[in-house]
């Protein structure tokens, strides 16, 4: 009964502090991982495709935990009843422990061999695994575009086929791993059968006691049930291995950093891009010798066809992508951008993208993302400016409502103000606005432009746009064509030069139609 006793409080304290520790550890791992994650550079986001990250995060993650926590801590357990055993064992009869240790080379041997194997065939499960990810997590990203399109049977399809390839994938896994159990069963049958033949000879030849005869069998019951194990470690352990290989890439990957000597600079002077030639990895320069100076509290406008490298300017600009060394350079106030600190120079622009990206919050909090400490007159300010808030108070619940994941239910139009309120909200010298105002009817656009005049008065706005009407106001436009600067000056001086910018003036205002 005290044995019971102690039995019992010992698997209890096991139980509770084993799955305490699992948790735990799982918790930092997720903690560590999403602060790498975080703080990669936008480059290496663009190259990994979110539903693989988030399977890297969870599943890999379980993965590891459960090796740790079930297989791990059954080592400890193993090595106690292996010495237990052989020490009774030598004791008793070592003739007959060698007889017993016999298969344990050949055992070995064949586990090194099934590890290796198996652990390739895991690593393509895992990434498929991903690839699976991936695709649900872009269909259900993506679901209105797919309903648009009746693209419901053709998702279906490629979803089933892909999935079907996963599933004989892991069929494939589960047939090497029965042929190794049945190998390791086979072999540990012919071990108790060799103990019992030279048990049973020895007795007979009065080598060996009846009773030592059966309590050598029962100690060999101990040093089979680690053998018979090792299986189920060897495949846990090829699972784990490749699950932290994975979770090791997002490790091992370059986090973004400041040059040495990085410092904060004036964030107010004028904005230059000298000589600026860039590509994105693996791809043809998108810009080709970029010049041109942005003064200081002015507006720039640029124009362009898509792909000719608008929204790389103001990537560079952003320091989300790092222009290479000897690809020219990006200055404000005179001052080199790789040298002022990344997190301080975004700090000080406020940039709404071309794709406005929405969290799954309410209306507030998006708005108010940028300070914690913002209070609801200060949002509503910045909703007035970018002509939102008439429209937010005629919901039932205000700036309560819920957006929906991406701001599903919300219009294009909103959905491109609520990120210029966003913006506004941070009061930088800087503001960047990218195509952000093509979902806007052009009343809108004009009230919008004129409550950021009014409203910071001399900060440095960048506005890219295809619409003449969104730009003719600025003090400033560049014209890009193919990656280079074919343009630049007013709106007066272009409309009149008979280039690029014209042809586009009088196609907008119906002036080349009138010509025709």
């Amino acid at each position: 009964m005290a044995v019971a006793l102690v039995k019992v409080i010992t698997q209890y304290t096991f139980r509770v502090y084993n799955t305490k520790g699992g948790e735990t550890l799982v918790k930092n791992m997720r903690d560590k991982l999403f602060g790498r994650i975080e703080r990669l550079p936008f480059s290496w986001h663009m190259k990994n495709k979110t539903g693989d990250i988030i399977q890297r995060c969870t599943s890999d993650v379980d993965t590891v935990r459960n090796f740790i926590s079930e297989q791990m801590t059954g080592i400890f357990r193993i090595v106690i009843m292996l010495v237990l055993s052989l020490t009774f064992m030598i004791a008793m009869n070592p003739v007959l422990t060698l007889v017993a240790l016999a298969p344990v080379p050949f055992i070995v041997l064949y586990s090194l061999f099934f590890h290796k194997a198996v652990r390739s065939r895991f690593q393509v499960c895992d990434e498929n695994e991903g690839k699976l990810s991936a695709m649900v997590q872009e269909n259900l990203t993506g679901v209105r575009v797919v309903r648009a399109f009746g693209r419901e049977k053709s998702e279906l399809d490629k979803f089933s086929a892909h999935n079907k390839y996963y599933t004989s994938l892991w069929v494939g896994v589960s047939k090497v791993l029965a042929r190794f159990w049945s190998v390791m069963d086979c072999v540990t049958a012919f071990q108790i059968m060799g103990i019992v033949v030279f048990g049973c000879y020895m007795c007979i030849k009065g080598k060996m006691l009846p009773g030592e005869y059966v309590s050598f069998i029962s100690y060999n019951s101990m040093l089979i049930w680690p053998i018979r194990q090792l299986g189920r470690m060897i495949s846990e352990m090829s699972k784990a291995s490749v699950s932290i290989d994975r979770i090791q890439y997002i490790m091992d990957s370059e986090e973004e950093h400041d040059a040495p000597g990085s410092t904060e600079a004036d964030m107010t002077g004028d904005i230059a891009f000298n000589n600026v030639t860039f590509a994105y990895e693996n791809c043809p320069e998108i810009l080709k010798d970029i010049s041109f100076k942005v003064k200081s509290g002015t507006t720039l406008g640029i124009l362009g066809g898509t792909g000719s490298g608008k929204s790389t300017l103001m990537f560079l600009l952003d320091k989300l992508y790092d222009l290479p060394e000897g690809n020219g350079s990006i200055t404000v106030g005179g001052r080199d951008i790789r040298t002022i600190k990344t997190r301080y120079l975004r700090e000080n622009i406020g940039m709404v993208l071309q794709e406005p990206y929405l969290f799954s919050r309410t209306i507030s909090e998006n708005i108010g993302i940028t300070r914690p400490d913002m209070t609801l007159s200060e949002i509503r300010e910045a909703a007035r400016d970018a002509c939102l808030d008439d429209t937010v108070t005629s919901f039932s619940q205000g700036y309560d409502t819920k957006v929906g994941e991406r701001g599903v239910t919300l219009s294009g139009g909103q959905k491109q103000r609520t990120a210029i309120a966003r913006m506004l909200t941070q009061n930088t010298p800087i503001m960047i606005l990218d195509d952000s105002l093509s979902a806007v009817d052009t009343q809108t656009d004009a009230k919008i432009r004129k409550a950021l005049e009014k409203r910071f008065g001399k900060v440095t706005v960048i506005i890219i746009s295809h619409r003449i009407t969104t730009l003719q106001r600025c003090d400033n436009i560049v014209v890009l064509d193919k990656g280079s600067v074919a343009e630049m000056g007013s709106h007066d001086e272009l409309k009149d030069a008979g280039g690029i910018y014209s042809l586009i003036y009088q196609s907008q205002s119906g002036l080349g139609e009138e010509a025709v």
